[in-house]
């Protein structure tokens, strides 16, 4: 069944808004150090606090039987030992739960990569692993953390397509894109570090939707749909002359297969 129209308003709003990308080419002393991400410092404080991330972590556990909804943090708030007027904690409702794992999955990746790529210390990659490769395995990891809540995804992209959502489900594509780039030992700090991250986040959206009605074992669709998308961008990347360009490219091949799937953008 074809996500509907209210489904599909964030997928269609994180697909277009990056295809006219206002940003400045970026200096080494912008971007590196990376002092967040880096091994020898402690992470920036929490997104949530300590009440709300006890409430979001309880509630979380319901979601696969009741989805990203108001019941599923009473529940949790009751599961924390709060009463359920705790929820006003989160002035959000069911978008903080969405937030929470959008975070969650996120923050994941570090030590999944750390383990499976073999990092050291100070990020140096021991495994012979290409960036593209570890993109591409980064992100078919952050797809699969999806799996236990796939079934009720559209629900989430129904609420995260609310105007006042929007931004702040952008922001939190924007920070997935990087981390996974970062994760992958990118260290560019030409144009491309631009339209690297505006074309995965394209990608990872378009697979992301692709995947709420993928049935295959595994997710074996999805992950030949990320494989291609990714496999054009890089294809097309050194033909193309412009951050908008490259990543608009991007978004049109991801809408033109999403369409052919029926699902309506």
């Amino acid at each position: 069944m074809a996500p509907s129209r209210a489904t599909t308003r964030l997928a269609t709003a994180l697909l277009r808004q990056t295809t006219q990308p206002k940003l400045r080419r970026p200096s080494p002393s912008s971007i590196v150090p990376r002092t967040y991400h880096s091994y020898d410092h402690p992470p920036p404080p929490g997104v949530f606090s300590p009440a709300e991330k006890a409430i979001l972590s309880a509630a979380y556990k319901h979601v696969p039987e009741h989805g990203f909804t108001q019941h599923a943090l009473t529940l949790g708030a009751r599961d924390a030992g709060y009463l359920d007027i705790s929820t006003n904690l989160l002035p959000e409702g069911p978008f903080s739960l969405i937030r929470y794992h959008l975070v969650t999955k996120r923050e994941a990746l570090a030590p999944w990569a750390k383990a499976v790529f073999g990092e050291g210390e100070h990020g140096a990659a021991a495994a012979p692993l290409k960036v593209p490769e570890k993109v591409e395995r980064l992100t078919w990891e952050r797809l699969l953390s999806n799996a236990e809540v796939n079934h009720r995804w559209q629900e989430a992209l129904a609420v995260m397509a609310q105007p006042s959502h929007i931004p702040a489900s952008l922001q939190e594509l924007a920070l997935l894109a990087d981390e996974i780039y970062f994760l992958s030992g990118d260290t560019s700090v030409d144009p491309s570090w631009y339209t690297k991250r505006g074309s995965l986040s394209v990608i990872y959206a378009s697979s992301e939707l692709f995947m709420t009605n993928d049935r295959s074992p595994g997710y074996g669709e999805t992950r030949a749909f990320l494989q291609r998308r990714l496999d054009e961008t890089s294809t097309v990347s050194g033909a193309l002359g412009s951050v908008a360009q490259w990543v608009g490219f991007t978004a049109s091949a991801g809408l033109n297969v999403l369409r052919s799937k029926g699902v309506r953008i």
